[in-house]
């Protein structure tokens, strides 16, 4: 009833999952990830134990095959579970119980595990393959992600329909106020189109919560910073800074004032002022 994909990103910094299915709130069940450690996907007649178990063998030092091994050899039920596993290191690993129902079945490859049952057929999971081994190493790992997870779509998904996706990436330091590591965490529960709305989530958690590189940081001169202040106000802010908290910038903009993203600039500059 599911399929995803599993992976580490190609310079070893980043862990996610991306799922889709017709099941209401994949994400809520579905996937696990933690920075350094390793990410997980528990799905089919899902064992959500598992997650938190199969960190733990990851964190312990444990290889993606060796925590699967310990999680089925645990499991009364593993023929009708399907996991995926990759680790600190990208090494992949994935099961699909004979139980499980047709179509069901995976692939792993470098620093990837992919994985669906009750699918439109094979072509799904090799759909999913191709999109991930033919992305740019170099793109955040969030879009490799989705565009698997489209691929998957595209060949005929989840064989009974649409209703959920999600999508999940951990990295040191990315989340809000650098103080976590959730670079993104996206649910789309029940929707007639979930990863077209997925992605669309995807470009504004990319504009509200993903921290600004250098490129994109304008250095605050004086003149700058008086424009800033005047556009503001002129805005009904108080000040630039109640400006920024009111439109949820904060990633945004230097905490400092030191700096401000070349994007929020722009917005600040071409927003119509108050009536």
């Amino acid at each position: 009833m599911t399929f995803s994909i599993v992976a580490r990103s190609a310079d070893g910094e980043s862990w996610g999952v991306a799922v889709a299915s017709k099941f209401l709130a994949v994400g809520s069940a579905v996937p696990a990830a933690v920075a350094g450690v390793g990410a997980i996907a528990t799905q089919a007649d899902a064992n959500v134990a598992y997650k938190g178990l199969a960190l733990a063998h990851l964190d312990d030092g444990a290889t993606a095959p060796v925590a699967l091994q310990r999680l089925l050899e645990d499991d009364e039920n593993r023929d009708h579970r399907q996991v995926g596993i990759v680790d600190m290191d990208g090494t992949a690993a994935t099961h699909t119980g004979p139980a499980c129902l047709d179509w069901a079945g995976g692939a792993t490859g470098e620093g990837y595990a992919i994985q669906g049952n009750v699918l439109a057929g094979p072509e799904v999971v090799e759909s999913m393959q191709a999109a991930w081994e033919t992305s740019d190493d170099d793109a955040p790992l969030a879009r490799r992600l989705l565009a698997s997870l489209t691929a998957g779509d595209d060949a005929g998904g989840d064989a009974r329909g649409r209703q959920s996706a999600a999508i999940l990436v951990v990295r040191d330091g990315a989340g809000y106020g650098g103080l976590d590591d959730i670079a993104v965490d996206l649910r789309v529960d029940d929707h007639a189109d979930p990863i077209t709305e997925l992605a669309r989530l995807l470009d504004l958690n990319d504009l509200y919560l993903t921290a600004s590189t250098e490129q994109e940081r304008v250095p605050v001169t004086p003149d700058l910073e008086r424009e800033l202040e005047e556009r503001a106000q002129a805005l009904g802010a108080r000040d630039f800074h109640a400006w920024v908290g009111t439109e949820n910038y904060e990633m945004r903009v230097a905490a400092d004032g030191s700096w401000v993203d070349e994007r929020i600039l722009e917005l600040l500059r071409t927003q119509a002022p108050s009536a």
